[in-house]
């Protein structure tokens, strides 16, 4: 009788092993599930992230709205897997111990309402992410971007941070808000940067043009907008008329002169100590140094009798009636757009003022400046410009990874037969190899290619110029 009595015991010790098991797995199940519900509910309160607040130009990156509600969806499917497992087992053992089966059936019931009440809550947060539009726009006003964190000036975190329309309406272009942009290199320019934002809204600003143009120079291109007033010239006088300007010096009045070495136009025309941009140190000579380019031949080599300059009737000739709008990027005073206004072609002229208030002078004769460096995309659409033309700016200096990327952006905006004018490109005689292929990976029809020593540097360099047509490219 004994070992039946502990045969007994020992199924009876096993049963409620069994259901010791089962209660504490229940247990942990109930735990992890109040958990994560207590993180889904903390995460749609709280961002994590801003109370993260750092100063590392490395952390301020976009964030994806919907991820949180991914992450938490994805455990939601995982606590619900676990407890139909825990279900399923205490079936099995509802089965195989039918002494316990009270107890694991109220277990299961009990399981059965944790399930619906997750599987409810799980809905929930389905809805909302499909509610959720994956554009930064849609977050709340008061939520932080992460630019605006790294600086310290309020006119740039002000400048930088999501402007959300009003009424909370997309606008005509189809979106919730406008971005401000600005160069990623503005980050690594922080001091001076702030320096530049640093104004009272509403006055005149600062005069520190040479420091905005350095910023652009370095990367930090497109500068933010600023809420001031530019400064003007103390006496500005009315222009000369279009019949005039074009081929006469203009008034000194016009142009702010903090910067340059020299302070008037008679100073920089006269090049007597070269204190002009050093490519560009005669093009304020109107009269004997400008007026004549691209309309005689002109630095003919005395060897060979060639020149790389090409003249502009040559040039319009190869498509007779078809150049009408064009870009000129080069460093100058408008005098390629002056020439080409007179045979009925409407020239941009991009340049900086280096040196020089080559800009101003631009605009003084009458025709249109682009302020624009090298660094930035062309504010032109695809295939609309019918010639682009460039003169002793991209030269030998400019690395061929860069010169890659310009060249693309080129062809881009260039409409299918419009014309690419290299003009006097130099560069060391060695490389020359290295920078024609550059322009041959275009595939561009050539019209003109010529290549001429450059005289003055003991015949280590050379000019290459050239006139390439854009293929149609059909697809």
């Amino acid at each position: 009788m004994n070992w039946r009595w502990e045969m007994i015991a020992s199924i009876l010790d096993k049963i409620k092993m069994a259901t010791w098991k089962s209660v504490n797995r229940t247990i942990f199940i109930l735990g992890t599930c109040a958990l994560l519900v207590s993180v889904a509910t903390l995460s749609r309160s709280y961002s994590i992230r801003s109370l993260l607040v750092t100063d590392s130009f490395c952390s301020v990156n976009p964030s994806n709205p919907s991820t949180n509600g991914g992450e938490v969806s994805a455990n939601f499917e995982v606590v619900i897997r676990k407890i139909r497992q825990e279900m399923d087992e205490l079936r099995t053992g509802m089965l195989k111990e039918e002494e316990s089966s009270e107890t694991l059936l109220r277990h299961s019931g009990f399981l059965a309402d944790i399930l619906g009440l997750i599987e409810s809550v799980q809905e929930s947060v389905r809805e909302m992410e499909n509610r959720t539009v994956d554009h930064s726009l849609v977050k709340p006003i008061q939520q932080s971007d992460g630019l605006e964190d790294y600086f310290l000036i309020e006119e740039i975190r002000k400048y930088v941070r999501v402007k959300p329309n009003r009424l909370g309406k997309q606008n005509f272009m189809g979106a919730n808000g406008t971005f401000t942009s600005i160069g990623h290199a503005c980050f690594t320019m922080k001091e001076d940067l702030e320096e530049y934002m640093d104004y009272d809204v509403g006055e005149i600003c600062n005069d520190d043009w040479k420091l905005a143009q350095k910023l652009m120079v370095h990367g930090c291109d497109p500068l933010p907008r600023r809420r001031c007033l530019a400064r003007a010239p103390r006496l500005y006088t009315q222009p000369f008329p279009i019949n005039e300007s074009i081929w006469k010096l203009p008034d000194d009045r016009n142009v702010r002169w903090s910067g340059y070495r020299c302070k008037n136009f008679t100073c920089l025309a006269s090049n007597a100590t070269r204190k002009g941009f050093f490519k560009c140190a005669d093009c304020f000579n109107l009269t004997h140094h400008e007026m004549p380019r691209w309309i005689q031949p002109t630095e003919l080599d005395p060897e060979t009798n060639s020149t790389p300059d090409f003249l502009i009737p040559q040039v319009l000739e190869i498509k007779a009636g078809e150049i009408r709008i064009g870009l000129d990027f080069s460093v100058g005073t408008g005098t390629f757009a002056a020439r080409m206004r007179e045979f009925n072609v409407t020239i941009v002229s991009a340049t900086i003022n280096l040196g020089a208030p080559f800009n101003e002078m631009i605009a003084l004769r009458g025709l249109v400046p682009l302020y624009l460096t090298v660094n930035q995309r062309l504010p032109f659409f695809d295939n609309t410009l019918d010639l682009i033309h460039t003169t002793r700016f991209l030269d030998g200096w400019i690395d061929l990874v860069l010169l890659d990327f310009v060249l693309f952006d080129w062809d881009r905006v260039l409409r299918p037969g419009g014309l690419l004018w290299i003009d006097s490109f130099f560069c060391l005689k060695q490389e020359l190899d290295d920078y024609m292929e550059a322009f041959k990976v275009l595939r561009y029809r050539k019209h003109k290619w010529v290549v001429v020593p450059k005289r003055d540097k003991d015949d280590g360099e050379v000019f290459f110029s050239a006139v390439l047509e854009k293929p149609p490219r059909p697809f």
